[in-house]
């Protein structure tokens, strides 16, 4: 299934190079098509640049996990897994000066419950929202369309989860050395909530991901997996490139940035007001598409057709 999946054919990656490059070209976008609007002698320093939007996109990475992590009804981990591919799916051709981290975060949650199936409504999802939950409301709903356009719809994600459990029922059947296998358990979620953070699930499939998350359990556990992976998985490769190269990843995961509520202040100053609810120009933006709405429903009204029939017969 994965490998005919639309994760398989648009949203994969060869490696993090890759990623950055697309990152690169969305901040220089964005910083050309609005660099009239910066200060007089600010210049680009005006903008955040490509390191500061990839910092505020990981804190508030880390942000959506807690944010899962502690809603309520507890929320399955396939949910949490597909919010966070949206959310770096959008932030791949989207700055952060465009769309608010913090706004397109609650989206693709509540998004990623719909398409998971982990039915809640909106008022028991915006009870888990701190702050104005009326105001919390009109963001998912305005934003909604928005974050499934710039996911070209692709609306479905192969989670490692299915994987992992896979693996775990053949080690306790191949794997007679291997013990307490569901004690990897803990271990396997952890590392999972840890990939999320990086870039691993947009350069290596579902499998490879858990396979790397049930070796980092066993290791740590002090249990040795490597003749089950050897013979009955790889025969002679031995473990594949691709795991090592996860975990080297999730070893590697910074902590947040210590300046991040700079950051956040500059993303105030340098943000598109058209897609910042508090502005006057998001509120103008809304009124004049309210203004099309009302003339084109005045249009289609039927005594405007026969007014217009009307008016056509007498010429």
């Amino acid at each position: 299934m994965f490998p005919k999946s639309t994760q398989a054919q648009f949203w994969m990656f060869e490696n993090e190079g890759d990623l950055n490059i697309l990152r690169s070209k969305t901040n220089v976008a964005y910083i050309e098509s609005h660099k009239n609007e910066a200060p007089a002698g600010a210049g680009d320093g005006h903008f955040l640049t490509e390191q500061d939007e990839a910092d505020v996109v990981f804190y508030f990475s880390v942000k959506m996990g807690e944010f899962c992590d502690k809603f309520k009804p507890p929320m399955p981990s396939y949910v949490k897994g597909t919010s966070s591919h949206y959310f770096k799916r959008f932030y791949l051709h989207n700055s952060v000066m465009n769309y608010h981290p913090k706004e397109i975060l609650v989206t693709a949650v509540y998004l990623a419950c719909k398409v998971e199936e982990f039915n809640v409504s909106m008022q028991q999802f915006i009870a888990n929202v701190q702050g104005n939950q009326e105001r919390a409301t009109k963001i998912i709903l305005n934003n909604e369309l928005l974050l499934m356009q710039e996911l070209q719809f692709h609306l479905t994600v192969h989670n490692p989860f299915r994987a992992v459990e896979g693996l775990l029922i053949d080690i306790k059947t191949r794997c007679d050395s291997v013990h307490s296998v569901d004690s990897f358990r803990p271990e396997i979620q952890t590392f999972l909530d840890s990939v999320f953070l990086t870039d691993a699930c947009m350069i290596y499939a579902p499998s490879q991901i858990a396979l790397a998350a049930v070796i980092h359990a066993a290791s740590r556990q002090k249990q040795n997996l490597d003749s089950y992976v050897t013979e009955s998985l790889f025969g002679e490769q031995g473990e594949e490139a691709c795991v090592r190269n996860i975990r080297v990843m999730v070893k590697n995961i910074p902590d947040p940035t210590p300046n991040i509520k700079t950051l956040c202040t500059r993303l105030e100053q340098c943000r598109n007001q058209d897609n910042n609810p508090d502005s006057l120009a998001y509120k103008r933006k809304l009124e004049e598409l309210v203004d099309e709405d009302a003339l084109l429903l005045e249009d289609h009204t039927p005594s405007n057709q026969q007014a217009r029939m009307d008016s056509c017969s007498q010429a």
